[in-house]
């Protein structure tokens, strides 16, 4: 995956009618969804892609056709800055800080979550895709920028309107991260109310209505977290964070009575006698190390016991799926990687602040093994025919009545980035970048404009001009 650069995406679509097995319910022929191959893939385009409903395994790209397929898949996204773990989540990460301190192996009740559930959904699908087709690679280099304007003057002369024919070049320049207006982040949860408590009558004990008595040792401690956290965010103390930043660095301050988050268990650090030492090498902190794929390494005492794999794009880190050593499942690391994986999230935004949603692929109702994904809150999920994501609060009513639901409850809306242009979808045919209005009367042989309807369709009218379409 590219972070952007000169070189645009290139992708071949397949389209989707056959149904093939569904690794959930098991049904044969039930799992329907479209595809396409991509032989280059920009980050910027993958992450309009999966705005959309599209998911990646390896370079096959695929959406599910969600009112016809037996188990529909919701993109589902978690509000990172504003998570907060819950009573099985601080479980799983109070076990790891037990066994790594002191050895403890002993092994608890089964989990809410299977420990393969963060494995990414597609691979317990046994849905066919096509290979990467025999195509020469000289085929697949994209147009010297003077062919392009040739093309495009080709059109303009041909009497067609101007919008008809003008396309944008082949980008030179670096992909342009916009913040999603179109978006708005619904409010936190609201907190509860304080207890109310009486003074005790003398000689009945503590005096709840004033603070509790705070050995010096837990204020060392929270003051060594604090600093370590500063520093790991690269945040000085004093230093005005605004927005959701601010919420970021505060909620990462230990308080008195509050709840603790995953950075107080992620970051503290381990007594000297601690009998086990666990490193994750991540991506290195900040949106330096760039965009693209990057494995993210699990090492116990020198051994490598998972490997998680990500990709980090312009407003989210997307977890791709996980494997591990199984002599290890006793730690849940399915659930205490994606856990690690909203912490980085939050790392990343400090310095990318578009850079704020952890996606966790799909969630499948219908599918009680995948209905975890929706315990890691607040949530979204993506309404299947408008693209606009709901608090999956507002989702789950309407998903206990029916598999397919489109959640976006106003009739009138409708889906902003749709179709409107099918001329300007541009296409790559005999090395030559050209808009699809020049394509449909150069080809010879039957016509292929409802193919090319569907796919421009599906991506949507700004990928459909961004990327480029293979056509043989």
């Amino acid at each position: 995956m590219a972070a952007g650069g000169g070189s645009p995406s290139i992708v071949e679509f397949f389209g989707g009618e056959d149904g093939y097995r569904c690794g959930y319910c098991r049904s044969d022929t039930g799992n329907i969804s479209h595809g396409m191959w991509a032989h280059s893939m920009t980050v910027q385009d993958y992450q309009d892609l999966i705005d959309r409903g599209w998911r990646r395994s390896g370079k096959y790209v695929y959406k599910p056709i969600m009112n016809q397929t037996c188990c529909p898949q919701y993109t589902i996204r978690c509000r990172a800055l504003h998570f907060q773990a819950s009573k099985s989540h601080k479980k799983v990460l109070k076990k790891m800080l037990k066994f790594m301190s002191k050895g403890d192996v002993s092994k608890v009740a089964s989990e809410e979550e299977p420990m393969d559930s963060h494995i990414e959904d597609v691979a317990t699908c046994d849905f066919a895709y096509k290979s990467e087709s025999q195509v020469s690679q000289s085929d697949l280099t994209p147009l010297a920028v003077d062919q392009a304007e040739r093309v495009e003057n080709e059109d303009e002369d041909s009497g067609e309107t101007k919008e008809e024919g003008n396309v944008q070049k082949v980008e030179s320049d670096s992909v342009q991260i916009r913040a999603d207006k179109d978006t708005p982040v619904p409010a936190e949860p609201s907190h509860s109310a304080k207890a109310v408590h009486a003074p005790p009558k003398p000689g009945k004990g503590a005096d709840l209505s004033k603070p509790p008595c705070r050995k010096a040792k837990d204020i060392r401690k929270e003051r060594k977290l604090q600093k370590l956290l500063q520093n790991q965010m690269g945040t000085a103390e004093g230093s005005q964070l605004q927005g959701d930043q601010t919420f970021l660095l505060q909620n990462s301050k230990p308080k008195t009575n509050q709840p603790k988050n995953i950075e107080d268990f992620v970051f503290v650090p381990l007594p000297d006698d601690a009998r086990h030492k666990l490193e994750a090498e991540h991506a290195p902190n900040g949106p330096e190390c760039g965009y693209g794929s990057f494995h993210q390494q699990y090492w116990l005492d020198g051994k490598i016991i998972a490997v998680g794999v990500i990709d980090i794009l312009p407003y989210c880190v997307s977890s791709v799926y996980l494997y591990y050593d199984p002599d290890f499942s006793f730690l849940s690391l399915g659930v205490y990687s994606a856990l690690r994986e909203i912490a980085f999230t939050r790392q990343l935004c400090v310095k990318a602040p578009d850079l704020c949603f952890y996606y966790m692929g799909f969630y499948i109702h219908s599918c009680p093994k995948m209905r975890y994904k929706g315990q890691y809150r607040p949530s979204d999920l993506l309404c299947p025919e408008t693209y606009v994501w709901t608090p999956i609060e507002q989702c789950l009513p309407l998903l206990e009545r029916s598999k397919y639901s489109r959640f976006n409850q106003d009739g009138k809306a409708v889906d902003e980035g749709r179709l409107k242009e099918l001329g300007r979808v541009r296409v790559l045919h005999k090395r030559t970048v050209m808009p699809y209005s020049v394509y449909k009367k150069r080809r010879k042989g039957p016509s292929d404009e409802a193919s090319v309807q569907q796919y421009a369709s599906l991506v949507g009218q700004t990928c459909s001009e961004r990327m480029l379409l293979f056509r043989s």
